[in-house]
């Protein structure tokens, strides 16, 4: 089912803990990781730092460049030795790649040769544009690379259960067939969320969810909930239950999203657990 997971990798702590779940998922699913490092272009193009050298009196921007170009290229062969050596102690194959590029289409472009793509929540330079990644990169590469996204938390904890947040839209009819393979392939027991405060709705939801569940032989159960999507999704996973979260990404249209914000961002953003998203 997963042969080949992508983990962009920056060096960070969150990334530590991304490269930490690809270990583990990879030996669980008998996969292979391919470690990415994006050379953010952006760092490479100076304006900014064009003004400020006129100003004080500095030499030229590009007097600097090759220094700039040779110590971020020092920096990305470090960090993807040490995602060769992490690999290697935990016994998955795996292998690298140094792209220079815009970080999120960087990653998309890199992810159509993979089956998932894992991202940690946060990176090296969460406030780079001036907002979190998850208002830019993890959210571009949600709606546009068309695979599965793995967005991993802060902390590391092994995974035995697994829950599905499900409201019968396209997307979460695609992420439950997903849960369902997940949680065959990995024994682990999946719980089904319907989160809504219409009980027709929810009765309506519930089947449709059992009938999608039936062919495959898992360890399964249906929970009806009442209240705000994004609130309950939270509290659920506060109560500890689980290690792992799927969700079908943006299952709302974009007009609602605008108006009232968006249960997959608000979400991903908040949980202290590994969320899946796919579309």
């Amino acid at each position: 089912m997963i042969r080949n997971i992508l983990i962009p990798t920056d060096g960070s702590n969150y990334g530590q803990t991304a490269i930490a779940y690809g270990i583990y998922l990879a030996r669980k699913l008998n996969a292979r990781l391919t470690g990415l490092h994006v050379v953010d272009v952006r760092l490479l193009q100076g304006p900014v730092f064009t003004d400020i050298s006129g100003a004080i009196g500095l030499p030229p921007y590009q007097e600097f460049l090759p220094v700039i170009e040779s110590g971020l290229d020092a920096k990305a062969e470090s960090i993807l030795k040490e995602f060769r050596e992490q690999c290697e102690a935990g016994g998955v194959l795996c292998e690298t790649k140094k792209v220079m590029g815009v970080i999120d289409e960087t990653i998309i472009a890199e992810g159509q040769g993979c089956d998932w793509i894992l991202l940690a929540q946060r990176g090296e330079h969460f406030r780079i544009d001036g907002g979190a990644i998850l208002g830019s990169t993890a959210e571009s590469v949600v709606r546009h690379s068309g695979k599965p996204v793995l967005v991993t938390p802060e902390n590391f904890q092994e995974i035995e259960r697994m829950a599905l947040a499900y409201d019968g839209s396209l997307p979460a009819h695609n992420a439950l067939k997903l849960a369902a393979e997940l949680s065959q392939a990995a024994a682990w027991p999946l719980s089904v969320m319907i989160i809504t405060n219409d009980e027709a709705l929810g009765a309506k939801l519930s089947e449709q969810a059992a009938a999608l569940l039936d062919p495959f032989r898992i360890d399964s159960a249906i929970l009806i909930r009442g209240g705000k999507e994004d609130i309950e999704i939270l509290k659920f996973i506060g109560d500890g239950s689980v290690e792992l979260l799927v969700m079908g990404a943006y299952g709302h249209n974009r007009l609602r999203e605008l108006l009232g914000g968006s249960t997959t961002s608000a979400v991903i953003r908040k949980s202290t657990l590994p969320v899946l998203l796919t579309r």
